[in-house]
């Protein structure tokens, strides 16, 4: 199956006009290379997708061309789901600095508590 229709049958993007969209910008890696949107998905494959400030990486352990909503989230199995915020930072010797901090949800709520 194509990597676009995946992504809109699984749910993971919904719309394939997106999916296509986010291919096409370098936004979707399958199996650690950049995809296009014609890429093959089977199952045992791991996408990884850069959605603004934050990354899922799932791994496909089925493929079908139709399936009920309710059932779409067994198509994949999520591996890891992070956010990266990017953020002015001034110190002495560093002044107009950014700062940069990737992690899981978990990882971002004990950092800025």
């Amino acid at each position: 199956m194509r990597l676009d229709k995946y992504l809109k049958v699984s749910r993971i993007i919904k719309r394939r006009t997106v999916a296509n969209e986010a291919c096409d910008s370098g936004r979707v890696m399958l199996n650690d290379k950049v995809a296009r949107a014609s890429a093959e998905v089977k199952a045992g494959d791991v996408i990884e997708i850069a959605f603004g400030t934050k990354a899922v990486k799932v791994k496909v352990t089925s493929v079908q061309d139709a399936i009920r909503k309710e059932d779409a989230k067994e198509m994949f199995e999520a591996l890891k789901k992070e956010q990266i915020y990017v953020r002015y930072f001034k110190t002495p010797g560093l002044d107009n600095s950014l700062r940069i901090s990737i992690g899981t949800d978990e990882e971002m709520d004990t950092l800025f508590r």
